[in-house]
């Protein structure tokens, strides 16, 4: 958050920077002139009803785990048609009831952005519904890995994919080196001329006198291994030169695997601040991680909190072990045959290179691509919504809020040879002594997301219109309050509505926010009359002609019901 020279903030989204929804809302609900408003009913008691920016005691919701799983058969196609008795969970090795169950396809996610009941510019003129973002994909391209030959192809396939993409699909463009980004557009041309931007990084290593085998240089440095280190002086010499090698291949290493995991996290953080649903593709022909590095476990971590998908695919194909290579220098061939011990550490290294890939989709539900040559089919795979995916919902029996790692594992009934593609994991929520954190984290995860919920009716129109200083788009949500569940005091009814409402502009970027709560206290009469008539809750953005989705997620203390909506709006 930056001060402008007129002393109020002006705020804005790098990609490393990092996002913190919250403190946004609360700074923008206390700034003079950009404050909600609220209609309350005609009729009332002045302190029956109060907006404010003041906090609120919230009760908590039941902890509900979504887990989406993808069912493929033996062909990779998707199978549709299951059912929740298809279906089996466990929490943690522990049986868990399936409270929830839904089908979604991508036509599903279109209905989530339609327009309101009376959408109009200021003449009145109803303004057709936008196509807006179904999905955001970033395509993670590992240029310190690639060698050139997997760079072309991997160029080549991602053309091909782009070419392919729906009207709703944002794709971005990163990489590991953060030499070349493209953020998320649909703008064909940006990302195409970004992917024929991708090179490798050539930069060389230390310790020529030994093959660049990472693994073999670990196991001589950080694991002391005697036999690796016998078989690597068959082709430096001296230990004191061999083990001088080993050092400068690794040191080189680490340089480069914590770039990869710095890289990916920030792609991990801009994607946390987008809508509906993410995925990381990453293209890399795999690396060994030095034991001196445990980012990898970080990284499944904020991404599973972020509910984030991360698929991989080796860009090597189907691959030739280094010093089998008819490109390999004549002398890595002759190693071959005086030195079999030391093709064998190279050859470990090569395969265990995938490791690290199969560990990050394991761990966040995605898919993993290896030992194939169709880049381009598995690319596409990868990169586009499934045609059907399951969503089980589970209430964890006794679960304590310590924030704790939980395994999940989803499993058939009918023990059918398919493949399951879904999230192995979730973390508890922490505060069980802070109810208002965990409701504020509700929200914040809410608004971030294209799901809509109905715990209470809501109802939402928008206009816009043209005034001296702009364009403005009013927001007018209207909550049935005959389904909150009201405190009794004597002759007042009490319940505390948090709304907050969201403006992405159609790349899923977050615009403007508005957060307010509204505290009611009302009498008996009060509350019959707003029973028929229900609360409105009017907010007014400054936005420049585009496309838009409207997010509107609403809370109540009492009964920890939630309320979720999203429209689409043009401004002409």
């Amino acid at each position: 958050m930056e001060i402008n020279p007129r002393g109020q903030p002006s705020i804005s989204f790098p990609r490393n920077v990092g996002f913190t929804f919250l403190g946004i809302v609360l700074f923008l609900a206390g700034v003079p002139g950009v404050r909600a408003q609220m209609s309350p009913p005609p009729t009332r008691t002045p302190d029956e009803i109060v907006s404010s920016d003041t906090p609120t005691t919230f009760k908590l919701r039941v902890n509900l785990v979504p887990v989406r799983v993808v069912v493929r058969g033996t062909d990779g196609k998707v199978i549709p048609n299951l059912k929740k008795e298809d279906f089996q969970l466990t929490d943690n090795h522990k049986p868990q009831l399936i409270s929830t169950f839904s089908v979604e396809t991508p036509v599903s996610h279109v209905p989530a952005a339609k327009m309101g009941m009376s959408e109009t510019n200021s003449q009145g003129t109803p303004v057709n519904a936008p196509v807006l973002p179904q999905g955001f994909v970033a395509m993670f391209f590992d240029d310190l890995q690639l060698s050139i030959a997997d760079a072309v192809v991997s160029q080549q396939a991602a053309r091909k994919v782009l070419a392919s993409l729906r009207e709703g699909d944002r794709f971005a463009l990163f990489t590991t080196s953060d030499q070349l980004e493209q953020d998320f557009t649909a703008d064909r041309t940006k990302l195409d001329e970004a992917i024929q931007r991708i090179k490798p990084d050539l930069q060389g290593s230390v310790g020529d006198c030994m093959p660049p085998s990472v693994y073999l240089a670990n196991q001589i440095v950080e694991l002391n291994d005697p036999t690796a280190l016998a078989a690597a002086m068959k082709a430096c010499g001296s230990e004191f030169t061999t083990r001088g090698a080993a050092q400068g291949i690794l040191s080189f290493a680490e340089y480069k695997v914590r770039r990869e995991f710095t890289s990916l996290g920030a792609v991990i953080r801009r994607m946390s601040e987008l809508p509906g649903q993410r995925t990381i593709v990453m293209v890399s022909p795999g690396f060994f991680v030095p034991s001196s590095i445990h980012e990898s476990g970080d990284i499944i971590d904020r991404a599973t909190k972020a509910n984030i998908v991360i698929s991989a695919i080796d860009a090597r194909g189907l691959y030739t072990p280094s010093y089998a290579d008819a490109s390999t220098p004549s002398e890595y061939a002759n190693l071959s045959v005086s030195a079999p011990d030391l093709m064998q550490y190279i050859k470990t290294g090569e395969r265990v290179q995938d490791d690290v890939l199969s560990e990050l989709t394991d761990g966040t539900g995605g898919l993993f691509f290896h030992d194939r040559n169709d880049v381009e089919q598995v690319l596409l795979q990868a990169a586009t919504e499934p045609e059907v995916s399951y969503v089980l919902g589970f209430t964890p029996e006794s679960l304590k809020l310590d924030g704790k790692y939980h395994q999940l594992k989803v499993t058939l009934v009918n023990k059918q040879k398919w493949t399951l593609q879904a999230r192995h994991g979730y973390f508890a929520p922490i505060g069980e002594s802070n109810p208002e954190d965990a409701a504020k984290q509700e929200i914040e995860q809410a608004v971030f997301s294209q799901a809509e919920m109905q715990d209470f009716p809501m109802q939402c129109q928008t206009q816009f219109y043209t005034g001296a200083d702009g364009v403005h788009l009013a927001v007018l949500a209207r909550i049935e309050t005959n389904a909150l569940a009201f405190r009794k005091n004597q002759d007042r009814n009490g319940d505390n509505l948090t709304v907050v409402t969201a403006v992405f502009d159609d790349n899923g970027n977050l615009v403007d926010g508005r957060k307010r709560i509204v505290e009611m206290n009302l009498t008996d009469a009060t509350r019959e009359r707003l029973n028929k008539e229900g609360l409105k809750v009017k907010s007014s953005f400054t936005l420049p002609p585009g496309t838009y989705l409207i997010r509107i997620v609403v809370r109540d203390s009492e009964g920890a019901q939630m309320a979720a909506l999203n429209r689409g709006v043009i401004i002409q």
